[in-house]
């Protein structure tokens, strides 16, 4: 229904953006890949997918075409629903997502919290012919506050993590790998260990 908003990003974090567009307020589900290449108050395009259930609307965003068609394809896998899609997305490159899919790494998939065995084989089963095999484009990487931890921690919790969980994790995160990461960098740490 929806191709793409364009318009000023009024507010973002790691688990959604507000872009307002002709003076209306669109929030968009995103990923941590989308949130790293978005700069704050820019004017951005974001590539939408809609997602209608009986008691609710969602609008999911993407910082580029070939991220929102990985998105439709990993929600047409039985047992890989829109927030099993985002977390997906969120915990590894889409360019590493393709080529795990495409040589069939079924353990990088079940790195992935919530994904099992199951699971992975049936992404690699349904996907592995229809993926590109051109690798995404590099990450640049966005402007970031200062406040990276706490940012990371409401992009944790916004995905559904107990906040002393997420917290507990990135506390361990920082302390092993110093406080250099990106909340990007945070965020994939955590999920592979929470």
């Amino acid at each position: 229904m929806y191709e793409f908003i364009q318009g000023k990003l009024v507010e973002k974090n790691p688990a959604y953006a507000v872009v307002e567009a002709n003076g209306v307020g669109y929030l968009l589900n995103i990923s941590i890949h989308t949130y790293s290449l978005l700069r704050e108050d820019e004017n951005c395009r974001l590539y939408t997918h809609l997602v209608v259930r009986e008691d609710d609307m969602l609008l999911y965003g993407f910082a580029d075409t070939g991220e929102r068609e990985l998105f439709r394809q990993l929600i047409t896998v039985s047992g890989v629903g829109v927030n099993t899609a985002r977390i997906i997305l969120s915990s590894t490159a889409p360019g590493e997502l393709v080529a795990a899919i495409a040589s069939g790494d079924a353990p990088l998939l079940q790195r992935i919290k919530g994904i099992g065995a199951k699971t992975a084989q049936r992404i690699i089963i349904d996907l592995k012919d229809k993926v590109s095999r051109e690798p995404f484009p590099h990450e640049k990487s966005g402007f970031m506050h200062n406040t990276k931890k706490e940012e990371a921690l409401s992009g944790l919790i916004i995905l559904g993590f107990p906040k002393m969980l997420a917290d507990k994790a990135l506390n361990k995160i920082i302390e092993s790998e110093g406080t250099g990461l990106t909340v990007e960098q945070l965020i994939k740490h955590a999920l592979k260990v929470l």
